[in-house]
């Protein structure tokens, strides 16, 4: 795939998860989807979550990629790459804080209703 590039948003030591981004500019720089991968000591495992679909032959070019660019570079021993692929949409982030300020308001509307 073209202008594909990848943006580290964790590591650990013995997994990695990045943004794949598609596109050289600001304007045009888009998330293609993310990348989540686990070394074993004797594979290492891909969950590819994909914002689009795409053909099977884009699509291995990318497992492809992601193989050379992040997995072969983290001089891990490897017999195998077992890649999983769903397609799907980023419908949210959510932390502590979230729910934080969720249950803070739920308060505050159970106080407003005594009234």
């Amino acid at each position: 795939m073209e202008d594909i590039h990848f943006e580290r948003h964790f590591r650990t030591p013995y997994s990695e998860g990045y943004y794949i981004m598609q596109g050289n500019n600001l304007q045009s720089n888009n998330r293609l989807g993310t990348v989540d991968i686990h070394f074993t000591t004797t594979a290492v495992h891909g969950t590819l979550i994909l914002e689009r679909e795409l053909e099977e032959a884009d699509l291995t070019k990318l497992i492809e990629q992601i193989d050379e660019d992040l997995v072969l570079s983290a001089d891990m021993p490897r017999d195998d790459f077992l890649v999983s692929v769903y397609v799907g949409k980023d419908v949210g982030f959510y932390s502590d804080e979230f729910f934080a300020e969720e249950s803070n308001e739920a308060a505050l509307d159970f106080g407003a209703d005594e009234g």
